[in-house]
């Protein structure tokens, strides 16, 4: 049975999103975007982070504060590279999105830097009605 990720992706996409790989930082169309708008898992469609959300970490990769309203991600524990990390998936398709780190300082309501690959990602501006 074939994959139905594969065909809908390109294969760096397909790369991130389904077998755990990231981009290199300052490379990816997201992460200095600072538009208004809602950002959707690339494989699904689901929502994911809303650009209120999102500040400048300086790290390379969109970062977020907390997940949009309604959205689905879910949290795997990793350790490959040699540390401890949270993974962060979509919650309806499974696919990689990035890593959440705690306590890094960052003057952020919630403490929490979702490191997000901006491959993983689509983005919707708001229009002027919203």
């Amino acid at each position: 049975m074939t994959d139905p990720f594969r065909q809908k992706l390109t294969d760096f996409e397909y790369h991130v999103l389904r077998e755990g790989g990231t981009e290199r930082p300052y490379t990816g169309e997201h992460w200095d975007n600072k538009e208004a708008g809602t950002y959707y898992c690339r494989a699904c469609g689901d929502k994911l982070f809303e650009s209120e959300t999102k500040f400048d970490s300086r790290c390379g990769w969109p970062s977020f504060y907390q997940p949009a309203e309604g959205s689905n991600v879910t949290y795997l524990k990793d350790t490959s590279m040699g540390m401890q990390r949270i993974e962060v998936r979509c919650g309806s398709c499974e696919s990689h999105l990035g890593h959440v780190f705690e306590g890094e300082g960052f003057s952020t309501p919630t403490d929490l830097r979702y490191c997000i690959n901006s491959v993983s990602m689509t983005f919707e501006p708001k229009t002027d009605g919203e």
